[in-house]
């Protein structure tokens, strides 16, 4: 097992460019990592890192290794983690990652059945709006919208991602005659900066006859959050353009309503995302086909549709 070891520091090092971050992933301190790497370079006779005082770098060599054992690196180590299973249900840590609103209202909720079925799983789930690095960051699955799909990561939809325009009904009787999206050039518009870019994107509006117009709004505040623009809608501030699966509770008590309720704006999809395996991990398996059957139960992907009658 001490090669083994050794390659699992190495891979994991070359993933986050890092002997101390390795070392947290692997419950091990920096210096040991270095040391067993340092000792698989001295087998080999070859130097797989350039070191520095800030962030290790592969060596032509390093890259070439790495390339030729992650894959059959990670099919052993989840070999290695079905068969130690206790009497063969999934265990282990789970490390996943879930926008923070979303992952409260949704996938928290969903724990408690979770661990029922599967008692021996260790949950260790990261709150985050930003997309992760699922691979290099160590995480066994994440749930968002709108990820870039990397090399060795697949996706399993969940439900549509729409987003809808909605505002208080306080300021809809103030604002009457909105029937068309040219109408919306005059109003007060709370819009979303996206996490990832930092920019607000120019959408387009669909109509559920398949239609499409310009959306142009005049922006009178920009938020990061779709959360927080439909509390800031329920205050009489204007129209806040939001993904459905927050605007559904403001929706549901009637703080907010749809404005334009035709027309919604098309984002792709809410996806689960987990490393493309031959044999995966059965804590991962376990919490895929969890999530997506009780999505299913739950009829999430209607309720997220902006093409259902709130």
């Amino acid at each position: 097992m001490g090669n083994f070891s050794s390659i699992e520091c190495f891979v994991r090092s070359a993933e986050v460019g890092s002997f101390a971050a390795a070392a947290r992933r692997l419950s091990l301190t920096p210096a040991a990592v270095g040391k067993s790497v340092a000792k698989l370079e001295a087998r080999m006779g070859v130097r797989l890192f350039q070191r520095s005082t800030r962030r290790l770098t592969l060596t032509e060599a390093g890259q070439r290794f790495l390339e030729e054992v992650r894959t059959s690196f990670n099919t052993i180590q989840n070999a290695v983690a079905n068969l130690a299973s206790a009497e063969g249900s999934p265990a282990g840590t789970l490390k996943v990652s879930v926008g923070t609103v979303f992952g409260c209202l949704y996938v928290v909720p969903l724990l408690g059945e979770f661990l029922r079925r599967y008692p021996a799983i260790t949950p260790d789930w990261h709150f985050d709006n930003r997309q992760v690095d699922l691979i290099g960051q160590g995480f066994d699955a994440a749930i968002g919208g709108g990820f870039d799909l990397p090399l060795g990561v697949v996706a399993r939809r969940l439900a549509p991602a729409h987003r809808v325009l909605v505002a208080s009904p306080q300021w809809l009787q103030a604002h009457p005659g909105i029937d068309h999206p040219d109408d919306l050039s005059e109003c007060d518009a709370i819009v979303i900066r996206s996490p990832q870019t930092g920019r607000v994107r120019s959408w387009p509006l669909s109509h559920r006859s398949r239609e499409q117009s310009p959306l142009r709004l005049n922006v009178r505040m920009t938020l990061s959050d779709s959360d927080a623009a439909c509390r800031a809608a329920t205050q009489d501030l204007g129209v806040a353009l939001v993904s459905m699966p927050f605007a559904l509770p403001y929706l549901r008590n009637a703080t907010l309503q749809r404005v334009l309720p035709d027309w919604y704006v098309e984002d792709g999809n809410i996806s689960i995302y987990y490393s493309e395996h031959k044999l995966l991990p059965g804590k991962t398996r376990a919490f895929v086909d969890f999530v997506i059957e009780l999505f299913a139960e739950q009829d999430l992907a209607r309720h997220f549709s902006a093409l259902n009658s709130q």
